[in-house]
């Protein structure tokens, strides 16, 4: 397995030395989410009410501002190719560049989201819902994006389909991650929502990558 660590390893590596794309990622995220008491007003039972939906849809779009650096950057120097044609198998790597991508995205936003919460009045019964959602959704949209991220290389205005590409596939995550959140600060069960997160990461987790490595293969062709 050292080959596919040396490949996550990698691409942490250039995400570090590139931070201003996590920067500019962490940042969306802080700045929208302060621009939503503005739009709606100070009241704290509404953005309380509000704040489950705020945080997932700003965390969604902010995994879609980084999709681009999942391929396109070794798709357009070379090193995707030598990595497609090398004895190692392309469905591992391209499963460890997903989750590199998921360490340096999903992560982070998994630790501020706590941060939003209480500045958005988040019932703190639902704390520890929306940490779990956000740490099963999260991955799903880095595994669904990679598919949007392989279909679009070598395309002009790629970042525009991608977000055509993956959109209607993040709104079921999207649907379960908030009804587990107010699930909880309703005191209703919570599990069977996770649980359907649970199934869905579960189906792309190996279905993802197999999906994204066919994409680029033929945009090799």
């Amino acid at each position: 397995m050292s080959p596919y660590f040396a490949v996550i390893k990698r691409d942490l590596l250039l995400s570090y030395r590139q931070g201003a794309d996590l920067v500019m990622v962490l940042a969306f995220f802080l700045i929208a989410s302060a621009l939503f008491p503005l739009a709606v007003g100070p009241d704290p039972v509404i953005l309380g009410r509000i704040a489950s939906g705020i945080i997932w849809v700003l965390a969604l779009l902010s995994v879609m501002l980084s999709l681009d650096r999942i391929f396109h950057n070794d798709y357009d120097d070379g090193a995707l190719e030598q990595m497609e044609i090398s004895p190692q198998s392309f469905y591992l790597i391209i499963l460890a560049k997903i989750i590199a991508h998921w360490i340096t995205t999903g992560i982070p936003l998994i630790i501020l989201s706590p941060i939003i919460a209480i500045m958005l009045n988040l019932d703190n019964d639902a704390f520890i819902t929306m940490i779990l959602s956000l740490a099963i959704g999260t991955p799903i949209l880095s595994l669904i994006g990679a598919i949007g991220a392989a279909l679009s290389l070598g395309a002009r205005r790629a970042g525009l389909l991608v977000a055509m590409l993956v959109l209607p596939l993040y709104i079921q995550i999207l649907i379960f991650a908030i009804s587990a959140i107010d699930a909880s600060i309703n005191n209703f069960p919570v599990r069977p929502h996770l649980l359907f997160l649970a199934a869905i990461l579960a189906a792309a987790l190996p279905l993802a990558p197999l999906a994204a490595a066919a994409s680029i293969r033929q945009a090799f062709e």
